[in-house]
């Protein structure tokens, strides 16, 4: 079998303490992305069983799998789903989701269950696109930006450069945190410029006085992305020159936020420290729409 280094290993876990069939609800939500797919389950409000699966062509399918996986091994089976909701980029392929939501109220959603009411700045950073979510106190959207033009700052960048390096993508932030200090970002105009300049800092020294080190490289790449991430934050609300702010507890959902390279230089650049949580991060959108469902 082909090594993967560009995803995130599959996962899915059910729970023993819950009690699926005294439930008198049980809610799923599917999010269906470009890359991946996962799915959450709860229990009268509870998170009974979850997945994650790398997304396949037939986006149906693939929601269909990750639920089952969801629930496998627990006795439940789709029918004893009472309701099923569907968000991300695929959620209008799911024919068999009752309801379909859209990935900012999703993660927004999720977010508060996950990391608790005092997060009010919530920052998707999935395959294909970045999300930043401001949120009032009382749990609603209050404003929301996303990327444009590019996806410098998505998931599919990291993807695509460990695969060409062989360079595992659960390894590559840590990696990138093995510096003194940061050198200059590369490109953040476009990810494929991005990728390119990258590669080039491996064999034309030319483009820097100095020969960078491979954990140096990384770190030029992920503060890039932070960088471009951090832009998209800073168009929440009208701020002074040079000064971003962020309102309330911050929150990383996604698969970028399971990367250390970039949250790291987040947090560091806007001098703040996110909320942690048990929870994958890439189970808010699928957590939201189940609880949006109901």
């Amino acid at each position: 079998m082909v090594k993967e280094y560009g995803k995130w290993p599959e996962f899915s876990q059910v729970s023993k303490e819950i009690d699926w069939k005294g439930a008198k609800l049980i809610a799923a939500g599917v999010d269906v992305g470009t890359t991946s797919a996962q799915a959450a389950i709860l229990c009268d409000g509870k998170l009974f069983g979850y997945a994650n699966i790398h997304a396949g062509v037939d986006f149906e399918k693939t929601a269909k799998d990750v639920i089952a996986l969801a629930m496998e091994g627990s006795g439940m089976a789709a029918k004893d789903i009472g309701i099923i909701s569907a968000t991300g980029f695929a959620k209008k392929n799911v024919k068999f989701a009752s309801k379909t939501f859209d990935e900012i109220h999703c993660h927004a959603k999720g977010a508060r269950f996950m990391f608790g009411p005092e997060v009010r700045t919530v920052v998707d950073m999935g395959g294909q696109t970045v999300k930043a979510i401001r949120l009032f106190e009382w749990d609603r959207v209050r404003d929301f930006m996303l990327n444009d033009k590019c996806a410098t700052g998505s998931g599919r960048n990291i993807e695509v450069l460990c695969a060409q390096l062989h360079q595992d993508i659960t390894e590559i932030g840590s990696k990138s945190l093995e510096t003194e200090k940061d050198p200059e970002p590369v490109s953040t105009t476009c990810w494929a410029f991005a990728g390119t300049e990258t590669l080039g800092l491996f064999g034309r020294p030319e483009y820097r006085s100095e020969k960078l080190s491979e954990a140096e490289i990384y770190a030029s790449h992920l503060f890039a992305i932070a960088w471009r991430v951090i832009g998209i934050i800073g168009r929440l609300s009208p701020l002074d020159v040079g000064e971003i702010s962020v309102d309330g507890g911050l929150a990383f959902t996604g698969g970028l936020a399971k990367n250390p390279g970039i949250t790291a230089r987040i947090e560091r650049e806007l001098g703040v420290a996110a909320a942690k949580s048990d929870i994958d991060p890439m189970l808010a959108g699928a957590i939201g729409a189940a609880l949006l469902s109901v």
